[in-house]
């Protein structure tokens, strides 16, 4: 049985999101996102055919959904995404980088 650490081995930073898949079975994929400042695209909208329950460890960020909510996160923040709730990612903090814990699920 491997161990990590989510805070270890970070990427540096890019123009894009670093995505690392950590576990996946069973219809259950865990992911580690690290964040360097990036944000969705203008006008994208995330709309997933999978639930995603995602919680913010380090960094911040802000997410925006299409019915106008607006969440800012800290670390600590959770929330849980229905499959097919459109949403974005308005801004994630550089520096320290945002590390997102996520789990999708169908």
């Amino acid at each position: 049985m491997p161990t990590a650490n989510l805070f270890a081995a970070l990427p540096a930073a890019g123009p894009d999101e670093v995505i690392e898949t950590l576990v996946a079975r069973g219809g259950v994929r865990i992911e580690r996102i690290v964040s360097t400042g990036q944000a969705s695209p203008p006008g994208f909208w995330y709309d997933q055919d999978e639930d995603e329950f995602v919680v913010l460890l380090a960094g911040a960020a802000t997410l925006r959904f299409e019915d106008g909510r607006e969440l800012a996160l800290r670390p600590g923040d959770f929330v849980d995404i229905p499959a097919h709730c459109r949403h974005r990612v308005d801004a994630t903090q550089a520096e320290p980088p945002t590390i997102w814990l996520a789990v999708f699920s169908r």
